[in-house]
């Protein structure tokens, strides 16, 4: 998979043009997937999408003085979609689902404020204020949907207009409180940002289900990106998968970003879904974003341990990094770029997983912290997943500071197999088994990073070597 977009994309409109030109590339680089950043109507213009305003909207209304959004108009998204299926590219949406923003009109109706550290602590009496709750979209006018959002489809919000305040409301009503079915940081987190949809209300259920299912007919996508979902009522969630896989089938692909480093928590929500979906592996993000900061202090056997990838492995979709994690960013954990190829080369040449390669990796970033794109690098490994890194595997986790596996090759994947070996301190070696019917073949680094040939032994094994601080891929040379 690539994530087609970073924080910085320019306000040009041209984003969805940009896929559908590279489309064709990115499938000869090894990519089946896409996975596209928000392309409903947000906010402003300028927004990334995540501010979400109108989800029926993707570039096709005159709404918050823009028709196009960001990245462009709803044809011109479709005409991407349609690119990527041409060249055998699936695309997955990402989907923001947790709140709106940017309502028509406000409403007055009764809340109390709660502590922002500790959502169960209310620390007001019940008052009235002036919430920005009502959306009827006068700029769409009904069209696809004539739902109109007001202050009892949510559960909370963070702005009263009548005092210029802001801060956390829990709206009052019936059968309204922030939902158990979330994750308990700050005692609750099912409040995150703007107005928060209230996925406790049956109105709020059947609308967004519907949409979901309208969203995919009309786009033609082949799968979701749920954003936030650690805020959003797990119960729901599973309802919404469910709804989603009758209606599109079970082969339409879901997966959920669930920012939260401890497996426990992460085992707790893929119960409530019964394992329904993938996962972002945001664990092993965090021990990439560790091993880069502790260089040959990190004991690379243990890179695996405590990560999804490493205990539910067919719910990973392991990266190293993504638009939250970027420099300046609300999650910044970037991964030095020191440890990047050792990084990729583990998420994308072994058998678990499913990896995801950064748009602002692979092409670079914009903005404050501008990052150099690392293509060169990637490339090479990228190859190496498409051509040689198939069959069984074999690891060498047998020293805390140099690594390395070996994929033993498919028959139907001609001169396929490979042996990879890394280093975070000093170079090094390490005797692999690559297999007896591989005995007189020459193997070398595709990496380019060490030039020295490889001749495998009679007993299938050999000594690869590898710099410090470096990743080195062996494959057989071909003529």
């Amino acid at each position: 998979m690539m994530q087609f977009f970073e924080w910085h994309l320019p306000n040009d409109g041209e984003h969805w043009k940009r896929l559908a030109e590279r489309a064709e590339e990115l499938k000869s680089k090894g990519f089946d997937s896409i996975w596209i950043p928000p392309a409903a109507k947000a906010i402003s213009q300028d927004d990334n999408g995540y501010a979400t305003y109108d989800v029926y909207d993707l570039g096709e209304f005159d709404q918050k003085d823009t028709v196009r959004t960001k990245y462009g108009t709803k044809e011109e998204l479709l005409e991407a979609v349609e690119a990527c299926h041409e060249h055998g590219l699936q695309v997955y949406a990402d989907v923001v689902m947790n709140h709106k923003a940017g309502a028509d009109e406000t409403e007055t109706f009764e809340v109390i404020k709660v502590d922002p550290d500790n959502r169960e602590e209310e620390i007001s009496e019940p008052f009235e204020i002036e919430g920005w709750t009502y959306f009827n979209f006068p700029g769409r006018d009904g069209k696809h949907s004539d739902f109109v959002w007001h202050h009892h489809h949510f559960n909370g919000t963070d702005y009263d207009a009548a005092n210029d305040e802001e801060g956390i409301f829990r709206i009052l009503g019936d059968h309204k409180e922030f939902t158990d079915h979330v994750v308990d940081e700050f005692g609750n987190y099912d409040f995150l940002m703007f107005a928060n949809i209230d996925y406790q209300h049956p109105e709020v259920k059947e609308e967004m289900i519907h949409w979901a299912s309208w969203f995919a007919e009309e786009t033609g996508v082949d799968g979701f990106r749920l954003d936030a979902i650690k805020h959003i009522n797990h119960l729901f969630i599973a309802d919404f998968i469910g709804a989603v896989k009758e209606a599109h089938g079970d082969d339409f692909y879901i997966v959920g970003e669930f920012w939260q480093p401890e497996l426990e928590i992460i085992e707790t929500f893929l119960e409530y879904v019964d394992y329904g979906m993938n996962l972002f592996d945001v664990t092993l993000h965090y021990k990439f974003f560790e091993a880069s900061n502790q260089g040959p202090d990190f004991d690379l056997t243990t890179i695996f341990e405590d990560t999804l990838v490493g205990t539910h492995p067919l719910q990973a979709v392991t990266f190293v990094d993504n638009h939250d994690s970027q420099p300046n960013e609300s999650l910044e954990s970037w991964v030095d770029d020191w440890f990047k190829p050792l990084a990729y080369a583990l998420i994308l040449l072994r058998e678990d997983g499913y990896p995801c390669v950064f748009y602002g990796d692979y092409y670079g970033i914009d903005g404050e912290a501008p990052q150099d794109g690392k293509q060169e690098m990637l490339d090479p490994l990228l190859h190496a997943r498409s051509h040689f890194s198939y069959g069984p595997q074999e690891d060498y986790f047998d020293h805390p500071n140099t690594i390395g596996w070996v994929r033993f090759g498919e028959e139907e994947k001609p001169n396929s197999g490979c042996a990879v070996i890394m280093s975070n301190g000093e170079p090094g070696a390490k005797v692999m088994h690559v297999g007896e019917h591989r005995a007189g073949e020459t193997w070398h680094d595709m990496t380019g990073t060490m030039d020295n040939k490889i001749t495998i032994g009679d007993d299938g094994n050999a000594e690869f070597p590898v710099e410090g601080g470096s990743v080195s891929v062996y494959v057989q040379e071909t003529e």
